[in-house]
């Protein structure tokens, strides 16, 4: 008879999700699943309202990567105003999802994978925390806190606000930028920089410790997506989606938002709320891909920054760089291009121009808008009626691209180091270990397909089962 290994709840991740490993009689490894657990539904909620409403609304999707839903919102508002914003407002745009990615990535690097790559996979777990951190090794806790913290302020300092910021608008943004908050948010950047520098010399040194990890972490040839922009360069508000193998051929080029219709189609499995879209002309399940800060490094010809670009021809001589081990390397290069590119914005001529919004009434039905979260490229799809009411949405986010490659790692993980036989606390903690090189949202990413399961139970006072249905 089968055996089932329950990790619940996996820990250290945004949201709720469970994972189970089935056994076989000889105690190995048979198969894995990863389980989203939690339901959240924006996208029937969203039905019936006004589309101008719609960034603030998907803004609460998530209190850790608000911003990135205010982003794609507005760009497919914009489309269904059929208007092109000013471009001092998409520069600052791009600055706020910047900040954005580099506050999230500051958190998923120090926050909650580093105490595995700093006190070791089989640390104690009550130590293994940020807390266990701060006392071995204060210095590196402490950047992590400012480098969160400055992403934050930039984003308190643009929009008013760190978290649900009412900033972006349909059309551009609310206000523009003094150069009072200017000059702030300059004058954070290079002390950011070093302290990034910093903790990408410290993750390098320590590779050596993790090459067993790397070997297993989610390891296998998958196709990868990202943005780039019209020159190829690493782009995170507004280019093209690029798609290439893991060899590094390219097998879409150009992709408009459009386009993802032809491209993308989602399926659903019983084990899990969380969607799992895959490319379409490969089919279900040879169309997995992977997105996020490592895809879109392996998608990107170059990186515009030249910290973040030297950095990125280091880490094109990684030979097993397709681990996804190295997203971890892949976030604080993607920290350091934030800062670089953030710092090059500011210092434009017309950063300060008072021109920084459209303003139109709706000239299309339909409005779609890409751009990347941290963790991924991220879709928002509307419609609408004659009055401006959302009538259909549908949102394909970041984590939910990865489900089918979090799957098969977890499966990955789990052969290799769990034993029905001899379990371990830090088997179990590799096999999570491998779902946070993903730094999944699960609040973000999950919907109802079809009817949700349901199973209600009448309990008596003594504990007895009086009667119970289920669905």
């Amino acid at each position: 008879m089968t055996q089932e290994i329950i990790i619940n709840p996996v820990t250290r991740i945004e949201g709720h999700g469970k994972i189970t490993i089935y056994l076989a009689d000889d105690g190995s490894v048979a198969d894995a699943k990863f389980h989203v657990t939690q339901l959240r539904g924006f996208e029937k909620f969203a039905e019936g309202r006004p589309f101008h409403e719609m960034p603030s609304l998907m803004a609460r999707i998530c209190g850790i990567c608000p911003v990135s839903h205010l982003i794609a919102s507005a760009k497919a508002c914009d489309a269904l105003l059929g208007v092109r914003i000013p471009p001092v407002a998409a520069a600052l745009r791009r600055v706020m999802n910047l900040a954005q990615i580099a506050q999230s990535h500051a958190l998923s690097f120090f926050y909650l994978s580093a105490p595995d790559l700093l006190l070791g996979m089989d640390s104690d777990p009550s130590q293994r925390n940020l807390f266990g951190m701060l006392a071995a090794n204060p210095q590196l806790a402490r950047d992590g806190v400012t480098l969160r913290q400055t992403g934050q302020q930039i984003i308190e300092l643009l929009g008013g606000k760190r978290i649900h910021p009412g900033w972006l608008v349909p059309g551009g943004v609310s206000e523009p930028l003094s150069a009072e908050k200017r000059d702030k948010i300059l004058a954070m950047l290079p002390n950011a920089i070093a302290i990034t520098q910093q903790a990408i010399h410290w993750f390098k040194s320590i590779l050596p410790r993790f090459s067993e990890e790397i070997s297993v972490f989610a390891n296998f040839p998958t196709l990868h997506m990202g943005m780039v922009d019209r020159r190829g360069n690493l782009e995170t508000y507004d280019g093209y989606l690029r798609i290439v193998d893991a060899d590094g051929n390219v097998v879409e080029d150009r992709m408009t938002p459009e386009d993802y219709l032809d491209l993308i189609e989602e399926a659903a499995e019983p084990h899990s709320f969380l969607k799992s879209p895959y490319y379409k002309p490969r089919g279900y399940a040879d169309g997995m891909f992977r997105v996020g800060p490592l895809s879109r490094l392996l998608v990107a010809d170059q990186i515009s920054t030249p910290l973040a670009n030297a950095e990125l021809q280091a880490f094109r001589q990684i030979p097993e760089r397709q681990s996804s081990f190295y997203f971890h390397l892949a976030r604080l290069i993607e920290i350091l291009h934030a800062w670089e590119e953030i710092q090059r914005v500011l210092n434009t001529p017309d950063i300060l121009s008072d021109h920084v919004r459209a303003y139109a009434e709706p000239n299309a039905f339909e409005g779609i808008g890409i751009s990347e979260a941290p963790r991924g490229t991220l879709m928002h799809h509307y419609k609408i009626d004659k009055n401006g009411l959302i009538t259909h949405v549908n949102l394909i986010i970041a984590t939910g691209h990865n489900n089918l490659a979090m799957n098969a790692g977890v499966k990955q993980v789990a052969q290799r180091f769990v034993h029905g036989a001899r379990l371990s606390e830090g088997m179990l903690n590799r096999v999570e270990a491998v779902i946070r090189t993903f730094d999944p949202c699960l609040s973000c990413s999950t919907h109802a397909i079809g009817q949700m399961p349901l199973h209600i139970q009448l309990i008596a006072p003594n504990g007895e089962v009086l009667d119970e249905i289920a669905r």
